[in-house]
């Protein structure tokens, strides 16, 4: 029998209009085995957002009592709102291979290494260029002129962690990205590491020879 594997805690960070959220529901569309993990949020759900796909939308006493109990795998203010990821349905997704999909900021990104540094996988998506990143934030058309104001000036700030990252994909194009990512979640579920029964396996076929 071959050996089973423990899943990849997939971890995908940028500054906000670099087209993280893009990639990640893109991936998770199309690449079997793996899962997006929804998160809790404060804030307001904007047009088109769907309850328990996009997020689970909470007000914050509900989120700091959620935290106060530990039900947090990792949380993070953003914007003047929290975000945090619910413990149990990782956990559980890990130990039966499946693999997790994290679409979070620097901050979310080094909580999960300090929790499960050896589940987790980070891939920073960079912009091709500031114009470019500043375009596609307007083009959305979901942020008033302020608050894309100040997501540029909050992208200088993102970008700075990138060498917290184990891999950094340019988004030049969505398909390339994506192509990137999907080779870097092939090659870290082939990670001798994860695959628990290696020893008993190869032993196996060592017994054939």
């Amino acid at each position: 029998m071959e050996p089973a594997r423990r899943g990849v805690m997939l971890v995908l960070s940028s500054p906000s209009g670099a087209g993280k959220t893009t990639l990640a529901r893109r991936l998770a569309d199309s690449e079997p085995g793996i899962a997006m993990s929804v998160s809790f949020t404060t804030r307001q759900r904007r047009k088109g957002e769907v309850e328990g796909r996009d997020y689970y939308f909470v007000d914050r006493e509900t989120f700091a009592a959620m935290r106060d109990r530990g039900e947090f795998l990792e949380w993070a203010v953003v914007f003047d709102n929290y975000y945090g990821t619910r413990r149990a349905p990782v956990e559980d997704a890990l130990r039966s291979g499946r693999d997790v999909l994290f679409d979070v900021d620097w901050q979310g990104a080094e909580k999960l290494r300090a929790e499960a540094e050896e589940d987790v996988v980070t891939v920073f998506i960079l912009p091709p260029s500031g114009k470019v990143l500043e375009q596609r934030l307007n083009e959305r058309a979901q942020d008033a002129p302020d608050v894309v104001a100040v997501r540029m000036r909050g992208a200088s700030n993102e970008i700075q962690h990138f060498d917290d990252y184990d891999y950094v994909v340019i988004n030049r194009d969505v398909d390339a990205a994506l192509a990137a990512v999907r080779a870097i979640l092939v090659a870290e579920r082939l990670r001798r590491s994860r695959l628990t029964g290696l020893k008993d396996f190869v032993q196996g076929l060592l017994a054939e020879l």
